[in-house]
């Protein structure tokens, strides 16, 4: 396998992966239909690019996501980083069909369950989706440090949790990674989650460094997706919000010309450079169904953007309208 992308290490002992790795999510739910065959051949060719950290969680289509990776897991067990998330329960049985578990019952009931569906006997990098705040961090990180000892888990991660949820949880076992959104329209996480990240030696993972796409000018309103699509809901890619915020998108566009390269890789290229400006490893997992996609977002790794870019990036994420998600209840980082 000929790799396009350097390395780097997640955690302090933990895994190297490729420099940016693939979120499979949009593979089975939330951004519309999927050419399946398509999707396939879009993980084979991340393979061949270098990409080896692949992301999913048991929530996406409920299990479908797994399921879905699992021959491609399997044919290349050795060669990969395997991540994926409990905490988000969904079903019929849930009220309101959705809600937040940590308890170390429904953890143990988790990675069994996982572990059936993607086919493996381990997995790499076992993260905590959502943190529930009547659960304390302890209680949940030690039933996750059990799996490791259990030889079910080799690594473990948090997602959006604070800088002080993320010691806590260090103080019970290692933590190789911390997912987060992070990209020029979201920097909330810089306030403490990355100082405590890099304090501890934690890498940071950043999901949607593309702003779910509406970074790369692909549409400039929600309204203008097919139906059914996640972002629909979102408060920042709909109505005024959007309107405004596409202006946002159009300094990205500005800075893309000027360089020679897309939108999308200019979002990447400021994430990538997070890593030298912050002192820690940050490796981005954009999510695509495409080979055409994956092409343009893996080159992104060998792009600077100078200081002056950089400037004229700076403050966009201050002047966004609109919430991450439509319920921030069910995000547990208090940073937004």
């Amino acid at each position: 396998m000929t790799s396009t992308l350097p390395t780097t290490t997640l955690g302090t002992g933990g895994p190297t992966v490729g420099v940016q790795g693939l979120g499979c999510m949009g593979m089975s739910e939330f951004y519309g239909p999927t050419d399946e065959t398509e999707a396939r051949a879009t993980l084979e060719h991340a393979l061949d690019l270098g990409v080896t950290l692949f992301d999913t969680a048991d929530m996406y289509g409920a299990g479908a996501n797994e399921e879905f990776l699992s021959p491609f897991v399997r044919a290349h067990r050795d060669e990969i980083v395997l991540a994926t998330k409990f905490a988000i329960e969904r079903g019929d049985h849930v009220p309101g069909g959705r809600r937040i578990r940590n308890d170390p019952a429904y953890i143990r009931q988790a990675v069994d369950a996982s572990l059936r569906r993607l086919g493996v006997d381990v997995i790499d990098l076992y993260y905590m989706h959502r943190h529930d705040p009547a659960i304390p961090m302890a209680e949940s990180v030690g039933a996750m440090a059990e799996l490791v000892r259990a030889g079910k888990v080799r690594y473990l991660g948090l997602s959006e949790v604070t800088g002080a949820q993320l010691r806590a949880a260090y103080e019970v076992h290692p933590i190789a990674a911390l997912q987060s959104e992070w990209s020029v329209f979201s920097r909330d996480i810089e306030s403490s989650a990355v100082p405590a990240a890099a304090e501890l030696g934690v890498a940071l993972v950043a999901y949607s460094p593309l702003g779910r796409g509406f970074l790369t000018g692909s549409f400039s309103d929600a309204a203008q997706l097919g139906e059914g699509d996640f972002r629909l809901g979102q408060p920042r890619m709909t109505g005024e919000n959007a309107a405004h915020n596409a202006g946002l998108v159009e300094v990205v566009r500005k800075v893309a010309e000027q360089a020679g390269v897309t939108p999308a890789q200019v979002a990447l290229a400021w994430v990538h450079q997070r890593a030298q400006v912050h002192g820690l490893p940050v490796v981005p997992i954009p999510g695509t169904r495409k080979r055409s996609r994956l092409d343009e977002n893996t080159a992104a790794a060998g792009l600077r953007l100078t200081e002056d870019q950089l400037a004229a990036l700076e403050p966009l994420a201050a002047e966004v309208r609109g919430s991450r998600y439509a319920d921030m209840n069910r995000v547990s980082s208090d940073e937004e």
